[in-house]
């Protein structure tokens, strides 16, 4: 998976994300959805699959969590 289809799919890991987790983690999704995902990969980057690129996400969910 290439950059732009990352791009492509990054709200949707988002509301899969939303659908799995408690109530009061929603603010965290909220931030993360502001976040321009142009801003969290390079061009060149590149994700082996899917599930890489929603781990990715997931990683930035818990650091944000653990940050709250």
């Amino acid at each position: 998976m290439d950059a732009i289809e990352f791009v492509v799919n990054y709200e949707n890991y988002l509301t899969e994300i939303e659908q799995a987790v408690k109530p009061e983690y929603l603010p965290i999704i909220k931030e993360l959805k502001e976040i321009d995902p142009h801003d969290l990969v390079r061009p060149e980057s590149w994700f082996q699959s899917e599930s890489e690129a929603r781990g990715y996400v997931w990683s930035k969910f818990l650091r944000e969590l653990k940050k709250g």
